[in-house]
């Protein structure tokens, strides 16, 4: 028979089990609902034990932000901005709508070391395509600014039966607003992949202007 395990000792976890594992409780009890004694349950672990693997909630959540992030990244940035900018924005997307419930905590600045090289990627890329630095900078934060908005709106805007859902706008008054009932429907301007895509191209688009190098 095998020791029991003492308090706060490893348990044969690795930190991305432990990121992994609290992304998903986020997704099933929000982040208010996460805590470190409910995570170690998850993960069959006493709270202390956690503590080996991240030092407080504080570290864990910029961990979890850490993990959609760093996963959205190319595995080895090239030189073409556009593609490396594009392949982003869509995995990024794809992240959080898998893990919704880190949504309220995205717009934390980077600090784990992943996170920073991630963002130091994304400039080299943006930098070595003529880019300055500033508006290097710029391109990312706007991108991943619209990412975000966007995505969090997928989650919470037109859910369920409320105001702004399908049926919500089916019952609006046809002579005054003829044009939104057709795109309701028709499903005209509807598809949310679509219109993502359709504004990726388009900042892609914009943003070629700013490059020095044409």
């Amino acid at each position: 028979m095998s020791p029991k395990r003492q308090r706060g000792e490893r348990a044969g976890l690795t930190r991305e089990q432990v990121l992994d594992a609290a992304l998903e409780l986020a997704d099933e009890s929000g982040l208010a609902g996460l805590t470190m004694r409910g995570l170690g349950a998850r993960l069959g672990v006493e709270a202390m034990t956690l503590y080996h693997y991240v030092p407080n909630k504080e570290a864990l959540v910029d961990g979890m932000v850490e993990r959609l992030f760093t996963a959205a990244q190319p595995a080895a940035p090239g030189p073409d901005w556009r593609a490396h900018l594009r392949g982003y924005a869509h995995e990024l997307r794809a992240a959080l709508l898998r893990h919704p419930g880190i949504l309220p905590a995205v717009v934390r600045p980077a600090v784990t070391p992943a996170t920073l090289d991630a963002v130091e990627g994304g400039l080299r890329t943006l930098t070595g395509a003529g880019f300055p630095l500033g508006t290097a900078l710029d391109v990312l934060n706007t991108l991943t600014l619209f990412v975000l908005g966007h995505a969090a709106a997928e989650v919470g805007i037109g859910a369920g039966d409320g105001p702004g859902s399908p049926g919500w706008l089916a019952g609006l008054d046809g002579e005054r607003y003829p044009l939104i009932l057709r795109a309701v429907h028709t499903g005209a301007g509807t598809d949310d992949a679509a219109r993502f895509t359709f504004a990726v191209e388009a900042l892609l688009t914009g943003f070629s202007a700013f490059s020095v190098i044409k």
